[in-house]
């Protein structure tokens, strides 16, 4: 009995959380003594897939066809739901974002499987089988015994360590099933010299505490310099500051970055549910009582105005830019 883990990709690209992907689902397969076998969906090169292989996957199935260049997801839940029944698969993993939240569900139902969302460590047991995840806006956690014989999971994203176990793989490509597309695109535009936020590594975001939309020149060379993304707090976006595209939040968008910059956020509990999932976050703010700092693994007590253009300062002499 198999892992299968489904891995997205970016225009033929894997990013960091498509091995995170793998390094979990290849721990998993050791505790149930079996293999991982990757699913990759679209257009992408052998010696990008042969990434996977790298991080645990000793066979990746690479899917493509027409029917796959919209992301419909009855299309891509049928592919994922065949080769698991076909590769007798006992459990499935996918990514906690979009567009795992979209598809998982809809595996979970073909397969007649329960469904683990969310989970952020390994199986706490294997028979009965078990999940950990937050609840609460991470403020708890539950364990969650998922009693089928088939297990659809989705992974938190930066919830697990990259584990390099570089395996000799088979790289097999499929041709997708002629499903017709059930979503017409008429017309795509990508945005292009800025990070989106959902897809950035380091998020520089600011709050109430920068005080003026005005005062945002710093924050954003921040992120300039390190190649990362802006967001703000929703205060700031209501208040009309920032665009809404950028709220970062429970009630905006979701992010998991590795490096989240704080500045001049307090950190409401609505704020913290959607930054979370940081890897680390480095706060800014006058209040040491803050409760961003509760948090945060690293803190600055002080004016953001002041100490901003002092880190500018610093990151730019360190990345000479």
């Amino acid at each position: 009995m198999s892992v299968l883990v489904f891995v997205e990709n970016w225009d033929g690209r894997f990013k960091k959380l498509s091995f995170e992907l793998v390094s979990y689902a290849a721990k998993l397969a050791e505790m149930l003594g079996s293999g991982v076998i990757a699913v990759s969906i679209g257009k992408v090169d052998d010696s990008e897939l042969s990434k996977l292989a790298g991080y645990g996957a000793s066979v990746i199935l690479s899917i493509e066809g027409d029917q796959y260049t919209v992301l419909d997801n009855q299309n891509y839940a049928s592919a994922i739901a065949e080769i698991a029944v076909k590769h007798n698969a006992g459990v499935v993993i996918l990514s906690n974002n979009n567009m795992g939240k979209a598809i998982a569900p809809r595996v979970a139902v073909k397969l007649g499987a329960g469904l683990g969302a969310g989970v952020s460590r390994l199986p706490v047991s294997i028979e009965p089988f078990v999940v950990y995840k937050k609840v609460f806006s991470g403020n708890a956690f539950a364990n969650i015994t998922i009693k089928s014989g088939v297990k659809v999971l989705t992974l938190a994203q930066n919830s697990y360590e990259l584990i390099v176990k570089p395996m000799p793989v088979v790289i097999e490509r499929i041709a997708g099933t002629a499903i017709a597309n059930k979503i017409l695109v008429k017309d795509s535009q990508k945005q292009t010299g800025k990070v989106l936020l959902t897809d950035a590594d380091i998020v520089v975001s600011g709050g109430r505490g920068m005080k003026s939309p005005d005062n945002w020149g710093p924050l954003i060379e921040l992120a300039r310099i390190l190649g990362g993304a802006t967001a703000c707090s929703r205060p700031v976006s209501d208040e009309g500051w920032r665009g809404h595209d950028e709220h970062a939040g429970q009630t905006g968008k979701i992010i998991a970055p590795n490096l989240y910059f704080a500045i001049g956020i307090s950190g409401a509990t609505q704020h913290l549910a959607g930054v979370s999932g940081s890897k680390y976050i480095v706060a800014i703010n006058t209040d040491k009582d803050a409760p961003i700092f509760e948090a945060a693994q690293y803190g600055i007590i002080g004016d953001a105005l002041k100490v901003l253009p002092k880190l500018v300062e610093a990151f730019r002499e360190v990345k000479g830019k």
